[in-house]
């Protein structure tokens, strides 16, 4: 089979995804390999929607925000007849393989794909930070200045208004992006799937706070625990005080990546590279205390990243 390496950008978009982009153009070109790009998710896939990249087709994109290839989420993925297209289209396009950039659902098809006899090399991207077997994925570190940045301006008002703010931070299923916003902004609790919460005692500590003179307590609140404006009206019912509600939404998604984010996408995109042209496939790269790390997909998808309710109880210390 010819040397062309497919590369697709899928699922939610994080910031660093064009960085990763980047590095696999330039280093595929490098070791003689054409590159093909996706656009738009899978969705490009089945629908015949690519271009050749060359060099010259990733320069000045390293600071920027999103995916030059698009991105989306496509369902038809999910069934037989929809994974049976996208495999007909790989092989019409006589790939090598398939550099799959993207979350957990990005990784799922990678691994179905790989069962299927494409080699497939999935390269961690999003900004929840819930890939198993990687410390970090591509996007968490700036997703998290955002939101951190964003709290830092929203406990102003908080303060000069001497009320409570709930913050909503993106995480439809898991609390890692909150939880380390909310310890770096100086939150007073954090809201996440992972933990229950006893609705009574966090009144009750409210309350306390403002007894103590606190001009201000900020919630951290993970969207995946339900409505944030629905909580907020339970917590001010139960402490008849004043309660705001700021969802961030999706700016946590965009913005310029931050060195980090760079760094990371950068390395994970060599070394994804680096390793199918070595031969190995079927690999989830990823970043293990400091090192840049790989692990079969089929254990990634097979496993759960376990939270760390230990950034609770550091928490809980310093806001007191």
């Amino acid at each position: 089979m010819a040397k062309r390496l497919g590369i697709i950008t899928s699922g939610g978009d994080a910031p660093g995804m064009n960085a990763a982009l980047r590095a696999v153009v330039r280093h595929g070109i490098a070791l003689g390999y054409s590159i093909i790009g996706i656009k738009r998710g899978f969705k490009g896939l089945l629908d015949n929607e690519y271009i050749n990249l060359t060099a010259r087709s990733v320069s000045g994109i390293i600071n920027s925000g999103g995916t030059i290839l698009h991105t989306g989420r496509c369902f038809e993925m999910k069934t037989k007849a929809g994974m049976n297209r996208s495999i007909k289209a790989i092989k019409d396009l006589e790939l090598s393989g398939l550099i799959i950039i993207g979350g957990d659902g990005s990784l799922a098809a990678g691994d179905i794909l790989s069962k299927k006899g494409i080699k497939i090399m999935n390269i961690a991207a999003s900004i929840d930070n819930d890939i198993y077997g990687t410390d970090e994925t591509i996007g968490y570190d700036t997703a998290l200045n955002i939101a951190v940045e964003s709290i830092d301006k929203i406990r102003d008002t908080a303060t000069s208004h001497e009320r409570i703010f709930i913050v909503e931070i993106m995480g439809r299923e898991h609390g890692f992006l909150t939880a380390d916003v909310g310890l770096a902004a100086g939150c007073e609790f954090i809201i996440v799937p992972e933990m229950e919460t006893d609705l009574r005692k966090l009144v009750k500590e409210l309350k306390e706070g403002k007894e103590k003179g606190k001009t201000s307590e900020i919630i951290a609140y993970a969207e995946g625990c339900g409505s944030s404006y629905t909580f907020a009206s339970k917590i001010e019912k139960l402490t008849g005080l004043e309660v705001r509600v700021s969802a961030l939404g999706y700016i946590q998604r965009g913005g310029r990546p931050t060195a980090r984010t760079r760094i990371l996408a950068s390395r994970f995109g060599y070394m994804a590279v680096d390793l199918f042209h070595k031969g190995e496939k079927n690999k989830l790269v990823g970043i293990t205390k400091g090192a840049v790390s790989v692990i079969p997909i089929s254990l990634a998808v097979s496993k759960e990243k376990k939270f760390n309710d230990k950034t609770f109880k550091v928490l809980k210390t310093l806001s007191g």
